[in-house]
């Protein structure tokens, strides 16, 4: 365990090899990225090992001392951060040569290679920070790796907007995340977690600033993890070539901030109010993007939509206090949304179409991406038995039997519906039906594309098989909370009934509605144009963030500029300057140097004297 340091090291020193001697390295350096990641897949491999037999531990270095505080820089292994290093490598593993081929040719493709080292190395140090001021470290590298990966093809002005928005939208909450942090360090005299975790069970930080540090700590997470009103950068963040949307949605920036409330979990279960506030946000995010993605056109933004409606199921699991079971469907879903978006770029590199309405018949053209993409679909959509459905099962579980009321149940439940719906449509659109004639050449990727889709779809698949009892193993929700009460998966048979009658029912609803009822759909439509329009225009997110932007942020901006030129500039430091010279210039003739100038003066001034003592 000691040297799971090494997982973050090797692909950032990857990416500094690749940087320098990139054009002189073999694949110009993309196989050196992967035999980076590689060797961070093993290192995964030998730390679980080695952290079963002997338990967690945690591994630090001083790093610096100032006033008396000592700051350290180390690694924490944990269940919870072995969960993400297992995926963080393994799907960028996958991704990576999955990359060899999609991004083959292009002109930049040792630079792409290297932005990957950099980006996994980040995560990797995130995951494994013991103390909050390393993980903001590593938190920013991850904002870093985004911008640079999302807006690759800088030259199309959409890839460099959506770098922007994803980088400025995600700061926001950054500035909350650091101020938390911040406000901890003040109360506890350190920025490592086990020694806040021990102040706050201790009671020995105020519980108004416990609050408020938990809240804005939360805002980074809910920056980074996209949840409402944050989750619009993540749509456009598909302008990136799209294994950087698998990597992004699947297991690296998105992930991040369910695992910090994960890991910071201790913090969140002396605030319920914060907790509840989560939760809130969860639910909303889970069924406000799961109805935008229903009418979404775009392969690429319906899979977007649906990441961030399965972070906000995340989230809801968080804030009815089951980490454990947010951190399985984090793991299922890591798998899945990798096959989705792998497979969304199989499909535009087979039939260089993007829109599903352009699509339709692909079973048979591509039927490896085809299964694949199925397999995926359908287990996110919560369909027994695939992964999806038994982490979705405990999510629900969670919000029904915890510490929410039935409000979120319910919520919930309308948010499985309108997953089934968007994902039955998108599997009808591309796969089923007939082939649209802009898709008639199409064909199946290379085994360099597929190979990773099938690994990945294998994964996710058999996911829920982890959260069973089987022998001495007491199941992944026990194992990644390490609390002796903890058992495997529970099920609540009505609960499971309702939700896999809901998804599977739904689903052939669509099915059937889009094979042979167009008509009906055509005329809900016609019935609720208001209703379309709202979700096409996506709740009018943007539209509200541009108009802020133009009447109010660039009005006040402006009227600090002017006060900034005018006033402080122009009067407060270019004033005295100008008053200091014109009486310089005024006063300079004093000192003229010619003696009857002197005189001159003398005389006048034995005049003046003269006038006034004769008038006393």
């Amino acid at each position: 365990m000691e040297y799971a340091f090494l997982a973050p090291a090797i692909p950032a020193g990857a990416f500094v090899a690749i940087l320098l001697f990139g054009k002189w390295l073999p694949g110009r350096g993309a196989y050196l990225s992967i035999g980076a990641i590689t060797a961070s897949l093993v290192i995964f491999f030998i730390a679980l090992a080695d952290m079963n037999a002997n338990g967690p531990e945690v591994f630090s270095i001083d790093w610096f001392e100032v006033a008396g505080s000592q700051f350290t820089w180390g690694v924490s292994v944990s269940p919870i951060s072995l969960t993400m290093v297992g995926i963080v490598s393994f799907v960028s593993l996958m991704i990576q040569v999955y990359s060899l081929k999609y991004m083959e040719g292009d002109g930049r493709f040792g630079w792409y290679f290297a932005v990957h080292s950099l980006f996994a190395a980040a995560m990797l140090a995130l995951v494994l920070a013991d103390n909050l001021l390393f993980l903001y470290v590593a938190w920013e590298g991850v904002g870093l790796g985004s911008y640079l990966l999302i807006g690759f093809w800088w030259e199309r002005k959409s890839a460099a907007e959506a770098a922007k928005k994803a980088f400025i939208t995600t700061r926001i909450g950054d500035v909350g995340l650091l101020i938390g942090i911040i406000l901890l360090f003040r109360e506890t005299g350190t920025f490592e977690m086990s020694g806040i975790f021990e102040a706050v069970e201790a009671g020995e930080v105020g519980q108004t600033v416990l609050n408020w540090s938990a809240f804005l700590i939360f805002l980074g997470a809910a920056g980074k993890s996209a949840q409402v009103p944050f989750h619009v950068w993540l749509p456009d963040a598909m302008e990136g070539p799209t294994p950087v949307s698998a990597l992004i949605h699947a297991a690296t920036m998105v992930a991040a901030g369910v695992f910090l409330i994960a890991v910071l979990f201790p913090i969140y279960e002396a605030t319920p109010f914060v907790l509840d506030i989560i939760a809130g946000v969860g639910a909303t995010t889970a069924l406000g993007a799961a109805m935008v993605a229903i009418v979404m056109t775009d392969m690429k933004r319906i899979l977007a939509y649906s990441t961030v409606s399965h972070l906000g199921f995340m989230m809801l699991a968080l804030g009815a206090g089951e980490p454990g079971v947010a951190m399985l469907h984090l793991l299922a879903h890591a798998f899945a949304k990798a096959v989705l978006f792998l497979g969304a770029g199989s499909v535009n590199h087979g039939t260089q179409q993007t829109d599903v309405r352009m699509m339709g018949g692909l079973l048979r053209k591509m039927p490896i991406t085809a299964v694949t993409f199925i397999i995926a679909a359908v287990s996110l959509a919560g369909v027994p038995p695939l992964g999806g459905f038994f982490s979705k099962d405990e999510i629900l579980r969670a919000v029904s039997e915890g510490r929410l009321n039935e409000t979120y149940l319910v919520i919930a439940l309308i948010a499985v519906v309108a997953s089934a719906i968007y994902t039955a449509r998108i599997i009808y659109k591309v796969f089923f039906g007939e082939t649209a004639k802009e898709s008639r050449k199409a064909h199946e990727s290379p085994l360099a594309m597929t190979g990773p889709m099938v690994l990945l779809a294998i994964f996710g698949a058999v996911t829920g098989a982890i959260a069973f009892e089987w022998g001495d193993f007491g199941g992944y929700i026990g194992w990644i909370t390490q609390e002796p009460s903890a058992h495997g998966i529970e099920f609540t048979i009505w609960l499971t009934v309702v939700s896999a009658v809901l998804a599977i029912g739904s689903m052939i609803v669509v099915a059937r509605m889009l094979k042979s009822s167009q008509g009906q759909i055509d005329a809900l439509r016609t019935r609720l144009p208001w209703a379309q329009r709202t979700l096409e225009q996506k709740f009018y997110f943007d539209e509200l963030y541009q108009w802020a932007i133009d009447r109010l942020v660039l009005v006040l901006a402006g009227l600090v500029g002017w006060f900034d030129r005018r006033v402080i500039n122009d009067e407060g430091v270019d004033g005295p300057a100008k008053a200091t010279g014109w009486w310089g210039s005024e006063l300079r003739f004093l000192q003229s140097g010619l003696f009857y100038n002197y005189a001159a003066v003398m005389a006048v001034g034995a005049v003046v004297a003269g006038v006034i003592w004769w008038a006393q």
